[in-house]
């Protein structure tokens, strides 16, 4: 999978090399917008389908390819912060805690969940748009489906 930057038109091999990108130039555009592009690909594609949207769009709330790409961000960024530089790992240790004191056998996984499920709340109460709990909790669902590929 490449990604190609919207802001400079570069492409970049994985994420890594996009969020290097961001910190080029990213921050400076309050997140930068990225395609994700299939160069691999042999055969002739069609174009897309553009579809009229039935009402206006709302322009200040970010498209979900934006919100993937903010969350990769924000975990980049809370790796250097919090955890190690491969990135946010401090679940495991987190769950052992909550298991001593408590005597339960929550999983890594199970704790990503119920770290999403906090953040959709917090998504949900609010009668508008919250861009924090948003992002957390996209960030949350790949680092639990990380755990569980993993059988954590």
């Amino acid at each position: 999978m490449k990604y190609k930057c919207n802001e400079c038109g570069g492409v970049h091999d994985g994420l890594k090399a996009l969020l290097d990108c961001y910190e080029i130039h990213g921050k400076k555009t309050d997140g930068v917008a990225v395609e994700i592009v299939d160069f691999d690909q042999t055969e002739a594609v069609e174009p897309p389908v553009v579809v009229e949207p039935e009402a206006e769009v709302d322009w200040t709330v970010p498209a979900a390819p934006e919100l993937l790409g903010r969350a990769a961000m924000h975990m980049h960024e809370r790796s250097s912060t919090y955890d190690k530089p491969e990135g946010e790992r401090s679940m495991g240790r987190t769950v052992q805690a909550f298991n001593a004191i408590t005597g339960h056998n929550l999983s890594e996984s199970e704790g990503w969940l119920l770290l999403q499920v906090l953040k959709d709340v917090r998504l949900f109460t609010r009668s508008e748009y919250h861009a924090d709990s948003a992002e957390d909790c996209i960030a949350y669902a790949a680092l639990k489906a990380e755990a569980k590929g993993r059988g954590l």
